[in-house]
């Protein structure tokens, strides 16, 4: 028997019979050394391909992939659930177990809003933190009836934090430049804003273009507001500032403006923590991941794909 066909019977005997090295090296006359050797070559050839079928061992390629591709210094990918039913949720909660496992714990965490970060807040354990400031790092206070999630979510975070929130009382957005000028003096308006650029860690989500956003609803744009950003080539927002698929602003009248962090901040932060999900989102979290605005990315795997298969 030539040693390809003796590399084929021993990986049999190993791997469909539950053989040892010694019993397969008494069986065919050889010794455990020949047969170790043989198992060996039976892999290097092809004979043999091992293949580590859990999901999660799926994920953590494509989460080592992400790390690589784009500098990133931590990524965390979940399954993607059949037509995405619920795929927000589980990212939601793959990024409170990330915050809650992240050390040195932040003392201060930098938070922005909306819908995927309230679904955070929500699921934030009891006790993840002692003592942590949570400050809010842009505008969020409601201009209509939509009950205002900025403070909540913030609050929410801070005291399962076993800590206390910072709140920014002001709109994402002002009417005019002036007004916001006027706001942005404020000392106490100042004071926590200062804070929010010197946060330890950030945490946000990305927005889409269009009539269903946050914004809008919360009465700081309309719909044909969104369809001009959309003509400039806007494809979302980051802590409220829209940008373009190179990371650029659109619309710096609009960004001057919006109150919060500017992108220059999250792009020198040591970490700053995307929370993105949803075949929506793809477009955004491009722009986001690769002008250099995260340095952890939470997602799910359809999103991640999507990433590394366009870049």
């Amino acid at each position: 028997m030539d040693d390809e066909l003796l590399a084929v019977r021993v990986a049999e005997l190993y791997y469909d019979e539950n053989k040892t090295q010694d019993e397969i090296g008494a069986l065919l006359g050889i010794s455990r050394w020949k047969a170790g050797r043989l198992l060996a070559q039976a892999r290097e050839q092809g004979i043999v391909r091992i293949e580590i079928v859990h999901p999660r061992a799926r994920r953590l390629a494509i989460e080592r992939a992400l790390r690589e591709r784009f500098g990133l210094a931590d990524a965390v990918v979940v399954p993607t659930p059949e037509n995405e039913v619920g795929v927000q949720g589980r990212v939601a909660q793959a990024a409170a177990d990330f915050l809650t496992s992240l050390r040195p714990v932040p003392r201060v965490l930098g938070v922005s809003w909306g819908r995927t970060l309230t679904d955070v807040a929500d699921r934030m354990p009891d006790g993840w933190a002692t003592g942590v400031t949570v400050v809010q790092i842009n505008g969020g206070v409601s201009l209509n009836r939509r009950p205002g999630t900025a403070a909540t979510l913030a609050s929410t975070i801070a005291q399962r934090g076993r800590g206390h929130a910072v709140l920014l009382p002001s709109p994402a957005i002002l009417e005019r430049l002036s007004t916001k000028k006027a706001i942005e003096s404020d000392r106490t308006v100042a004071a926590v804003l200062d804070r929010a650029a010197t946060a330890n860690a950030f945490l946000y989500s990305a927005g889409v273009v269009g009539a269903d956003s946050a914004h809008v609803e919360s009465g700081y744009l309309r719909p044909e507001d969104m369809e001009e950003l959309a003509l400039r080539g806007a494809i979302g927002d980051v802590v409220g500032r829209y940008i373009d698929a190179n990371g650029n602003i659109v619309d710096p009248s609009l960004d001057e403006r919006t109150l919060g962090i500017s992108l220059e901040t999250l792009r020198a932060a040591a970490t700053a923590i995307l929370v993105v999900a949803g075949t929506p989102k793809h477009d955004i979290a491009r722009a986001v991941v690769t002008a250099g605005l995260c340095t952890v990315l939470i997602t799910d795997e359809a999103t991640a794909r999507a990433l590394l298969e366009d870049s």
